[in-house]
């Protein structure tokens, strides 16, 4: 039986049930006191909505309010705010590095760590490469909060989420009402509009709809207008008596540049670095992105010539529909049925420099000794440069590689069924839910890098450049120094043709007695990957270098003789299946109305998806495993700890431990992965309300090691790249009638570039902050401080050590940016 007609054949069965009565759950409601109210309702990775105090996982959300308050620039700066979730927000709208505590990152995305919308995955998996889910995630005035979960239930109510989830919950209209708003940037170049309104369409009808559109170049201006498009979502629920019925739907279609590592100075030592701007270069306010490097040639997925536009960024096409039932048909009986298709696809464009050195030396490399430089594009196009130690004061060229990647389909239909009976059995509650879930995830992706030469200057100014060799004869085309990936030693012409098929029943058991709760689920993942790679390097169908005419005039130069082309003859086929078994037991302890205690011990475990097709865990002529335990990486948790909540207090202490295995693949510096991780910490989380003040705070403490490497066993007992060992943040705030200030501080600890655990990225903290103003009734005026002290925050490096040059690839958080608004509230 297909996908579609089991999900249409559930539908069918949940729509003919008997209706008895039950009012739809007022997501809306929420978005006031979520941050300080343990009262509230849980809704994400757990069987059915449960008080935080009698649930033995550990919960935390935040709400629209203080989402907005925040005027966060992406997805991954909201979670940022989220106690044990490290969120590097240094990539624009997307392309984050997510990690949910002490689970590593050891390329990107996030593998451990399912993205939702209300309740159902964003895509089946965070981290296929150049199309990570927060791409595809946009938060504006639809959401009435985010809630996540780290660990806990995660693993036995979503697939491929041992780490954890966090699921952006749309308001309903259950809250009447609504808001427009326009935004400025008044120091960078940003304009936006946000709109949302919902209520009651008669008896028995909720609605809501919102979206957003903005356009301008982001906060570092590339010389173009790199962020513009916007997205709408709508839904509508009709109310039964004890039960309800919702069909929603999202289009999303946006530009957002994505930023990749800038070149930055490093001096002093590994361990005590001073990183500063290079000449012509602020690392924390512009990027390598230029007006005059806007569009390239190249070859397509079927070798044909073709002209691609840079400025399309990270390019997220979404339009889905779906819809979400919940039913009482019995006495202790509910079904609850949540459904969606969606058409996702895009591209990801963006200059990654694979090197950065003395301008004179890399001409010379690329054309033999003597050669010169001239200007590519930009004013000066054709103008030699005579003084190449002086070219704008810093004398360095960027030796790029453009991912340039067409996200062809992205394509996934999901849906999750779950039946539970709740009854009274000899005193004690009892919930028992049963469940099935099945998704289908497509991965369908061209890889068409270039490389170029591109001088190191900001402000969307830097020019392409020529290099002519000693004999006056041109080495690259308009800058352009081969139509294939040169400096990664012409590897990455790829196309992706894949289809990861998942499946999963589940079940769990919750019993009350006075107050103890206690709770066990398991859940059986199974699935199949089908399809082929062109391209990979998997033994065989690599990648060939040609001579073509990619520009079409008749002559063939240096840099079409280095022309990647794909081997659409010898595809290498995947085709392997694979399950994996997850489980979950908890207790939770409730020692007055106010205080509770908790633990649970966690299995759960994440398929390996594209990123698998890069290693030797695939044979290239069968397509089969050559490892069977490769295809899954299994996950280990423990946690406990003590909550606590009185009056306006809020006191959250959770001690974790985790071993973890991960087999991956890093595009930029093309290595596989294949090792364990072992992590121990404490994570805290508080909050105070006294009248107008309140306070929000959270800390995580994590101490983590790599504990095997198959491939680089010279790392083992070392920190793993990037985990800082404590990340907090603090917020606090005052709140009046017609006034609001408030501050929201994030920090980091320093953590190690690299796993051999030499250079280390600085701690730092940034600093957020917000005023409002209500002159009259329903009208608020806004201004919010991004990072307001432009403090300097490194999240990656390419480099582990300093380079003899001094000039090391890392990315940053973007520097200062204030935005003033007005509101309207309807």
């Amino acid at each position: 039986m297909s996908l579609l007609r089991l999900c249409l054949l559930s539908t069918a069965a949940l729509v003919a049930a008997p209706v008895l009565a039950q009012p739809a759950p007022a997501a809306d409601s929420a978005a006031t006191t979520a941050d300080l109210a343990d009262e509230e309702i849980v809704v994400t990775a757990v069987a059915r909505g449960a008080d935080r105090l009698t649930t033995s996982i550990s919960v935390s959300s935040l709400s629209a309010e203080t989402i907005q308050q925040n005027a966060p620039r992406s997805v991954a700066e909201v979670f940022r705010n989220l106690p044990g979730i490290r969120s590097e927000a240094s990539g624009g709208e997307g392309n984050a590095n997510i990690a949910v505590r002490g689970l590593p990152v050891a390329s990107g995305g996030a593998k451990f760590l399912q993205l939702q919308e209300d309740g159902l995955p964003v895509l089946e998996f965070g981290d296929i490469t150049f199309g990570n889910a927060d791409i595809f995630l946009r938060a504006d005035f639809n959401v009435a909060r985010v809630e996540s979960v780290r660990g806990g239930s995660a693993s036995t109510f979503a697939s491929n989420s041992p780490g954890g989830v966090i699921n952006l919950i749309s308001k309903t209209g259950a809250q009447e009402g609504g808001a427009i708003q326009g935004t400025v940037g008044l120091d960078y170049g940003e304009f936006r509009i946000d709109a949302d309104y919902g209520g009651r369409l008669g008896d028995g009808w909720l609605y809501h709809v919102g979206g957003f559109y903005r356009q301008g170049s982001g906060p570092r201006d590339p010389g173009y207008d790199g962020n513009r498009g916007g997205q709408l979502k709508a839904n509508i629920t009709r109310e039964f008596d004890k039960g309800y019925l919702r069909f929603h739907a999202k289009y999303l279609d946006d530009h957002a540049i994505g930023y990749l590592p800038n070149p930055v100075r490093v001096t002093g030592t590994d361990g005590n670095p001073t990183y500063s701007d290079i000449p012509g270069f602020d690392i924390n306010n512009q990027t390598l992105h230029s007006r005059n490097f806007t569009s390239v040639r190249t070859l397509d997925e079927a070798n044909r010539p073709t002209e691609r536009d840079i400025r399309d960024g990270q390019r997220p096409k979404v339009f889905s529909l779906g819809f979400e039932t919940s039913i009482d048909f019995a006495d202790g009986w509910n079904v609850v049925n949540r459904f969606r298709w969606a058409d996702i696809s895009g591209d990801f464009l963006s200059p990654f420099p694979a090197s950065v050195g003395d301008a004179q030396a890399t001409a010379n490399a690329i054309g033999g000794a003597g050669s010169t430089l001239r200007y590519a594009s930009g004013p000066k196009a054709g103008q030699a440069i005579t003084n190449p130690a002086a070219l704008n004061g810093n004398g360095l060229l960027a030796s790029i590689v453009l991912f340039d990647v067409k996200l062809d389909s992205l394509d996934n239909i999901t849906n999750d069924l779950r039946l539970t009976h709740t009854a009274n059995w000899g005193g004690a509650e009892v919930s028992i839910t049963g469940g099935f879930y099945a998704s289908r995830q497509t991965i369908d992706t061209s890889w068409l890098w270039t490389s170029h030469l591109l001088e190191v200057q900001g402000g969307g100014d830097a020019a392409l450049i020529d290099v002519v060799n000693a004999a006056g004869v041109p080495q690259t085309d308009g800058g352009t120094v081969a139509y294939g990936a040169s400096f990664f030693g012409n590897c990455c012409r790829r196309k992706y043709e894949l289809e990861y098929s998942t499946y999963a029943p589940f079940a769990s058991i919750t019993g009350t007695i006075g107050d103890l709760t206690l709770d066990g689920s398991v859940r059986f993942d199974f699935g199949q990957a089908r399809g082929r790679v062109f391209g990979a390097d998997l033994g065989g169908g690599r990648v060939g270098v040609a001579a073509v005419d990619v520009n079409g005039n008749g002559s063939i130069s240096r840099a079409e003789q280095q022309t990647s082309v794909l081997p659409l003859g010898s595809p290498s086929p995947v085709n392997y299946n694979y399950d994996y078994v997850s489980w979950s037991i908890g207790a939770n302890y409730r020692l007055r109305d106010s205080l509770a205690l908790f633990g649970r011990y966690s299995r759960g475990a994440r398929a390996n998806a594209d990123r698998l097709t890069f290693g030797p865990a695939i044979n290239s002529t069968t397509g089969a495993l050559t490892d069977a335990g490769a295809a899954v990486d299994f996950v280990d948790q423990a946690e406990g700890g003590v909550k606590f909540r009185q009056g306006g207090l809020l006191l959250n202490v959770t001690g974790f431990y985790a071993s973890t295995q991960e087999q991956n693949f890093e595009a930029t510096t093309q290595r596989f992965f294949n090792r364990e991780y072992q992590a121990f910490g404490v994570e805290i989380e508080g909050g105070w309300r006294q009248g107008p003040f309140s306070v929000t705070a959270s800390g995580t403490y994590t101490a983590a090691e790599i504990t095997r490497d198959v491939l680089n066993p010279g790392v083992v007992g070392n920190r793993p790249r990037r985990q800082a060992e404590f990340i907090y943040q603090l917020t606090p705030q005052y709140t009046g009638e017609r006034f609001s200030i408030g501050a929201n501080i994030i920090g980091t600890t320093s953590s190690f570039a690299q796993d051999n655990n030499a250079l280390k990225l600085p701690g730092y903290t940034q600093v957020n902050a917000f005023v409002s103003v209500t002159p009259i009734d329903r009208v608020t005026v806004m201004v919010n401080a991004n990072n307001l002290f432009n403090t300097n925050g490194f999240t990656e490096s390419e480099e582990g050590n300093i380079p003899a040059n001094g000039i090391v690839r890392a990315r940053s958080i973007s520097g200062r940016t204030i935005s003033a608004s007005l509101r309207y509230n309807f």
